[in-house]
């Protein structure tokens, strides 16, 4: 039993060699933010859709500049005609004939009722909202990739407490085995340490698939080769100096959400000022130079050209649509106070999402200190069991179950240092200062 359980040892310490030969990178926190911000097909898409809107907002688009069109034109014709004038007939056949037109005009709106600069501003509101949805993904990526990271670190301190827990079962079948060769022990005993040691063994094989699922995970964030081999730090380091207030301020004033709503009633307000701008007569300048050329073998007159420049003034008010402006202004208000509702009820939201967190994070930091003590106390426990144990002065099953105790108030520990670490994001990102994760 002895060499099995050798054997065992020197597999898990073979498969942990071979991966930190391959895992020649260690990745940090900072670095995978980096690559995720920089490769993350979202991302992409979202700078993307950003500069669209950034093109967008130019004068030309809201109607401040003219527009300049070239157009010509040239027909030819061959006609066969017949006609009287002062009393004398005369026909054509197969005569020719052209006409050549070419024309530069310049249309130039110079008053439509102020609606170009609304539609000017509305553009530049727009541009502010797809940048801060940008932000907002970039957010929500920083996030999920901090979260997938530290959930890399406590698979990985994970897999070290079982691995520490299968060295000491095999410790108890050696002393098992002991006591059964001098006779003070029992083949029952003996069977159930080795039962108990391939349940230790389960449970590390189960873990490493769930370490191997997330390095997926977290190879996805960053767009690179799900395969990719990396390794992570050890230690998840919890920030405990989040104030509410400072929190719950630049929340309101500075949370990505909260900021999309405020930019999203600036664009009912200034969609309301378009429309109602319609009202005003639009005068537009218009001007243009051309040319004009015809040729006709069969007519009286055999050629004519002419050439000049024109230049003139439109004015043009709407007197009546059927009510239809009304209409679209008394919609795009009740559109601005749906937004006015939607911005409400985004902060009401975020407001209590806050209040939740931020309870969780400081019942997270009181779970941390009272599972670093029973941490402590059982790791002691377990030394105390494991010296008695050899003197044989308490049970296996004992033993069983002070190693089980120190298994589960480690595995506790780590798994309320990421909860902390998890309420901890949620709040930077809820206040828009998650760089503050990354400067600890």
């Amino acid at each position: 039993m002895k060499f099995y359980s050798g054997i065992f040892a020197l597999i898990i310490l073979m498969v942990i060699s071979s991966v930190s030969v391959q895992a020649q990178q260690m990745l940090t926190i900072d670095e995978a933010i980096e690559i995720g911000l920089e490769n993350n097909y979202g991302i992409q898409l979202s700078k993307n859709f950003a500069e669209i809107a950034d093109n967008n907002r130019t004068l030309g688009n809201a109607g401040f500049l003219p527009v300049i069109s070239l157009s010509t034109s040239h027909t030819e014709r061959v006609e066969d005609s017949e006609f009287e004038a002062g009393g004398e007939a005369r026909s054509t056949t197969g005569a020719r004939s052209s006409q050549t037109n070419a024309a530069v005009n310049l249309d130039w709106t110079l008053f439509d009722g102020l609606q170009m600069f609304s539609t000017y501003d509305r553009l530049g509101v727009l541009r502010d909202v797809t940048n801060q949805e940008l932000r907002f993904d970039m957010e929500a990526l920083v996030a999920q990739i901090s979260l997938a990271y530290y959930n890399i670190v406590r698979i990985n301190e994970q897999l070290k407490i079982l691995a520490n827990n299968i060295e000491v079962s095999e410790e108890r079948i050696e002393i098992e085995e002991t006591k059964l060769d001098l006779g003070s022990g029992s083949r029952y005993d003996l069977l159930q340490a080795r039962s108990d040691l391939n349940a230790d063994r389960a449970a590390y094989i189960r873990e490493t698939n769930q370490l191997t699922e997330a390095k997926i995970v977290l190879n996805e964030l960053l767009s690179r080769d799900p395969e990719e081999m990396f390794d992570v730090t050890s230690e998840i380091n919890i920030n405990r100096g989040l104030v509410r207030d400072d929190l719950y301020q630049r929340l309101v004033n500075e949370n990505t959400e909260l900021t999309i709503s405020r930019l999203q009633k600036d664009i009912s307000r200034l969609e309301i000022r378009e429309i109602r701008a319609e009202r005003y007569p639009e005068i537009s300048l218009n001007t243009g130079y051309s040319f004009n050329r015809s040729e006709n073998d069969g007519g009286f007159i055999r050629f004519n050209e002419t050439t000049g420049f024109s230049i003139g003034l439109t004015a043009r008010v709407n007197l009546f649509d059927g009510f239809n402006q009304n209409r679209r202004v008394q919609n795009a208000q009740i559109n601005q106070k749906n937004a006015e509702i939607t911005y409400e009820m985004q902060k009401l939201r975020l407001e209590s999402d806050f209040a939740a967190i931020y309870r969780s994070y400081e019942n997270a930091l009181e779970l941390v200190d009272l599972e670093r003590d029973n941490f402590e106390n059982a790791q002691e426990t377990l030394d105390i069991a494991l010296e008695r144990f050899r003197l044989g002065t308490i049970s296996s099953l004992e033993f069983r179950e002070a190693q089980r105790t120190f298994l589960q108030a480690e595995n506790r520990l780590i798994n309320v240092l990421f909860d902390a670490k998890v309420a901890e994001t949620n709040l930077l990102q809820l206040s828009g200062d998650l760089g503050a994760l990354f400067t600890q």
